[in-house]
């Protein structure tokens, strides 16, 4: 019923076995080559005639260890209710369940205490890639009162076309591409899926203003969050902020918080810079009263595929 990937041992029954459902979509596919080859697991897909089959999907679910699911929301919720098996923990990669309380959500980064609630979790909800720029800038700051709580925030943020999921790909690369819109503002109603996250893990009282956009580069995010200084807390700098974010994330292999000095070196912002990683780069910019806030990441990387595999290995190792 199942096809244990070839490149997979099939000898040893011992190994944690991983279901993914939903692997031909970008990020199922990006976690899918991840895993495939890897020693310590035993990677599990559906033939493609089961793949929409709800008996088959539901048997591969119950019987894995850890299901990553890679679907649309609604599948995604359905595919949760359908674990009946104690024993199976869940990463989603979707956005159904990330402002779930019964959900752990998947930013490791957050702090030490978020890295063991997903170690020890049974359902991990990863972090949308938009709000993984956005709550990586704003909750050090928010914690340590240098930006406050109701402040209002607006976050500009412009990925590569892959964030459209295979509609994307296919629109750039698929044999229309020359007609593609070259670069396109959307959630033009301020009310886009990602809002309540960035709301709820930045920590912001008030919702955000989030303008999105897609260009056309495959992959790639750079977003950023303007701030006022005379808006914040008395005797807040460009300096502080930076320091802040430094402390906060230091001894991270994954969060880059670039020196003021490189950021101030640099003309311009290349959302493809960190393509093909897992990093997060954070800069702070300053100048006249105001400052720049900035992330640059992958969204198939740290924002999606990288995160999910991050989160994996977190709950590989607690066992």
């Amino acid at each position: 019923m199942f096809a244990i990937d070839d490149c997979q041992s099939k000898s040893d029954m011992t190994l944690p076995v991983i279901f993914i459902d939903g692997d031909q979509g970008t990020t199922g596919l990006q976690i899918h080559q991840r895993l495939q080859g890897r020693s310590d697991l035993r990677l599990v897909t559906l033939p493609a005639h089961q793949r929409k089959h709800p008996f088959s999907r539901r048997a591969a679910i119950n019987a894995c260890d850890i299901a990553i699911l890679c679907l649309p929301d609604d599948a995604a919720r359905e595919a949760a209710t359908s674990i009946e098996n104690p024993a199976v923990r869940v990463i989603d990669a979707s956005s159904a369940h990330r402002t779930d309380p019964e959900w752990v959500y998947g930013f490791a980064q957050i702090s030490a205490q978020q890295q063991q609630a997903i170690a020890n979790g049974k359902r991990i909800s990863n972090p949308g890639c938009y709000p993984t720029g956005a709550v990586g800038l704003l909750r050090p700051l928010l914690d340590a009162g240098l930006v406050p709580r109701d402040y209002p925030i607006s976050i500009n943020a412009v990925s590569g076309y892959s964030g459209k999921g295979r509609a994307g790909v296919d629109e750039f690369e698929g044999p229309d591409a020359a007609q593609a819109t070259p670069f396109q503002i959307y959630g033009l109603g301020l009310a886009h899926k990602h809002v309540p996250e960035i709301q709820q893990y930045s920590g912001l009282s008030e919702r955000p203003v989030f303008i999105p956009a897609y260009g056309s580069f495959r992959q790639g995010i750079v977003l950023t969050i303007a701030l006022h200084l005379r808006l914040l807390a008395p005797g807040t700098s460009g300096a502080r902020l930076h320091a802040c974010l430094e402390r906060y994330y230091a001894g991270s292999a994954l969060v880059e918080v670039l020196s003021m000095q490189a950021s101030s070196a640099l003309s311009g912002l290349d959302p493809r810079a960190l393509n093909d990683t897992d990093k997060l780069r954070l800069m702070v910019f300053e100048n006249a009263g105001q400052v720049l806030l900035a992330a640059v990441f992958d969204n198939l990387g740290k924002g999606a595929a990288g995160a999910a595999v991050q989160n994996l290995d977190l709950m590989l190792a607690e066992g």
